[in-house]
């Protein structure tokens, strides 16, 4: 039986859910600045005074989506088993593949906030400082697996990867023209390679 503090903690993450995924919906629809509060409060069925109790501005509710989808592609790859299957994670988060319990919503999302960082100092600090995590825990991931590069190496890699993979990742969701399986081949064959063993 959850204790008093526990049932509290756990309404409060409902709530701050009801708000994100009413958020996700307006801001795909109508992007950051033309979203409104007063909307957002009518798809989590909340009204404004009660969004603003959880999230101080709607710049806190984009970090909170930016953070949730950052943490989300991080524990996937802590998930991956072998070296492969890692190498293959990486190019799939990195290219905005659909991953099992993902939607589109948030991969769109992703392109609205790289959008919005170009004119929101806010928006692009937290883009970036999200960015740096993931970047920072891939790197992490594969010095443990290809002890034989050093650290700049591994970095310059997982940055190749990153430039690569994520102008395919915009296509996919725009004008994409090649078939998502032989990419992924094809990227698999340029990750080994990348990752070959000395």
């Amino acid at each position: 039986m959850l204790s008093p503090n526990d049932s509290k903690q756990a309404k409060v993450q409902a709530r701050r859910d009801q708000i994100v995924e009413a958020a996700k919906i307006s801001f795909r629809r109508h992007g950051f600045h033309a979203a409104s509060m007063a909307e957002i409060a009518q798809g989590s069925q909340l009204s404004v005074g009660q969004i603003y109790r959880y999230f101080a501005n709607k710049d806190a509710i984009i970090e909170e989506i930016v953070n949730r989808i950052i943490a989300s592609k991080m524990q996937r790859l802590e998930n991956l088993g072998d070296h492969i299957n890692l190498i293959a994670g990486v190019l799939a988060e990195r290219t905005l593949f659909q991953q099992p319990g993902e939607s589109e919503t948030d991969h769109m999302l992703m392109l609205e906030v790289t959008a919005e960082a170009t004119r929101n100092p806010v928006v692009a600090k937290m883009l970036s400082d999200a960015e740096a995590r993931l970047f920072r825990h891939v790197c992490h991931n594969l010095q443990q697996l290809f002890p034989h590069f050093s650290a700049e190496e591994i970095a310059a890699r997982v940055e190749f990867i990153a430039v690569m993979s994520e102008g395919t990742g915009y296509r996919i969701l725009t004008t994409q023209k090649a078939d998502a399986s032989l990419l992924r081949d094809l990227y698999q064959q340029a990750i080994s390679h990348l990752f070959r063993k000395l």
